[in-house]
């Protein structure tokens, strides 16, 4: 016999720490088997990864430091969305500020950022782009735009060495490009 899970009563939370619309919540849990223990749960702005595709099958990625792995990554253009902000909006500014592109925006899904985060990330796939304007990128923003091929950007995305794999990999399925 299969045992039922049960959702986990919360107790109390405190912020420990905020800031940049970020934070982390130290969550207090009654457990299944009323043991009390404490989560640290990531919360902030829901976020979005675009697969921005041009005319000519290239792929639009952004090349950047990142602190968390201390590197420098091509990644999928992408960011916050700002309280209120409609989604597939903030997708197509977030692709026009980060890279000067613009395309034919479509929001096709999301995922949980991780088990320990309450924010969202959701998965946007941009046709048919093209360069309409230069990069306005915010104080903290320095990026380099490359363009990949798709068999180049299938390698990037099996070489782990990004951020937001799982939306590439939904992205091309979408495009049925897997």
């Amino acid at each position: 016999m299969q045992q039922e899970i049960e959702k986990w009563k919360p107790l109390e939370s405190e912020t420990v720490f905020e800031k940049y619309s970020r934070g982390i919540k130290r969550v207090d849990f009654e457990m299944p088997d009323k043991k009390k223990e404490d989560y640290y749960i990531a919360y902030g702005n829901n976020s979005m990864g675009i697969l921005a595709v041009t005319e000519d099958n290239e792929i639009v990625l952004a090349k950047q430091f990142r602190p968390g792995p201390d590197k420098v990554l091509l990644e999928m253009p992408g960011g916050a969305i700002e309280d209120g902000e409609d989604i597939r909006k903030a997708a197509e500014r977030e692709l026009l500020e980060e890279t000067g592109y613009a395309g034919d925006m479509e929001i096709i899904g999301k995922s949980f950022d991780d088990a320990y985060s309450r924010k969202e990330r959701f998965c946007a796939v941009a046709r048919n782009c093209k360069k309409i304007g230069e990069q306005k990128l915010d104080s903290t923003e320095f990026i380099e735009v490359v363009l990949v091929s798709l068999p180049e950007f299938r390698e990037l995305l099996r070489s782990g060495e990004m951020t937001d794999v799982e939306i590439g990999y939904m992205a091309l399925d979408h495009l049925g490009l897997l």
